[in-house]
């Protein structure tokens, strides 16, 4: 291993020692919603594991509506030939004009990499595409996925490391979510259509039935409680009136920002891994690459 990948490495282990929030109960926080008990809550409610076999996949969503927070989510992901599968992580809102951050795993044929799929939607307007490789086997063991949404910043992040961050950018007249509510909806499902090298590659039933797992939810956020209260922070349990008092009650990632030494670590990770930017797709946009790209 590389010396300044071995240094990433150390410090996201000492990032991640060092998180004393205790993983959520999925019985507590979460349904699962379709695949006709293809989906399992196990061990007491620390694991949860989704299935996907010929007649259907599987999927779950959150108790609770969320109006900015950090989201933690491990996922260990199908392994093998998973080519065709997409295990999906996103947070979103309902209607047509919806917002929606995403995270989407790609599979890929047996020793073929995985593709890391984000994407944000605002006011139902999507084509935020960015992808990445990642550096390491996401099927070997859990690894965490993150999603850190404040009035400032979208950011993902994987083990800690971010990978991308979407800014707000209102002044500029580029629209941001800030006014839905979202829950958090995970699914594995069948696009064989699309999700292997463009679609070229099916998904090969005989390895069926394919599985995802999941462990260490934990959400740092407000959330959206009757008559349309936020109750922000994972300890602190008090409610604030909405769009009030959510700066003082949540925790530290409400104003939280990339210093200088996380943005680098940031466009390091994008220059050596990511596989596709859609600021660098012009014959996408023939009136033009979306404005947030130039800023």
């Amino acid at each position: 291993m590389a010396p300044r990948m071995a240094a990433l490495v150390v410090f996201v282990v000492v990032l991640l020692a060092w998180s004393g929030m205790a993983a959520a109960n999925f019985n507590q926080e979460f349904d699962i919603t379709w695949g006709d008990g293809r989906g399992k809550i196990l061990e007491n409610g620390q694991l949860l594991t989704l299935t996907l076999d010929r007649t259907s996949g599987s999927g779950f969503q959150s108790k609770h509506e969320y109006l900015y927070g950090k989201i933690d989510m491990q996922l260990k992901l199908v392994p093998g030939n998973s080519a065709g599968t997409v295990t999906a992580y996103y947070l979103s809102s309902q209607g047509p004009t919806h917002d929606e951050i995403d995270f989407e795993f790609l599979g890929n044929v047996t020793g073929e990499p995985y593709t890391l799929h984000t994407n944000v939607f605002t006011q139902g307007q999507g084509n935020r595409e960015m992808q990445f490789r990642l550096w390491y086997d996401p099927t070997k063991d859990f690894h965490t996925y993150s999603i850190l949404w404040n009035p400032k910043h979208i950011i993902f992040m994987v083990d800690d490391m971010p990978i991308r961050d979407f800014r707000n950018l209102e002044g500029k007249g580029i629209a941001f979510p800030k006014n839905q509510p979202m829950r958090l909806y995970s699914s594995l499902w069948n696009a064989d259509d699309w999700a292997t090298q463009g679609g070229r590659v099916k998904t090969d039933w005989s390895h069926a039935p394919f599985s995802a797992a999941y462990r260490g939810f934990r959400a740092d956020a407000c959330v959206v409680a009757a008559g349309g209260h936020t109750r922000c922070g994972a300890a602190v349990g008090t409610d604030a009136a909405p769009g009030t008092g959510a700066a003082s009650t949540a925790g530290g990632w409400y104003n939280q920002e990339l210093d200088l030494t996380r943005q680098q670590r940031m466009r390091w990770v994008q220059s050596k891994y990511m596989i596709y930017n859609y600021c660098t797709d012009p014959k996408r946009f023939p009136q033009g690459i979306p404005a947030e790209c130039s800023m």
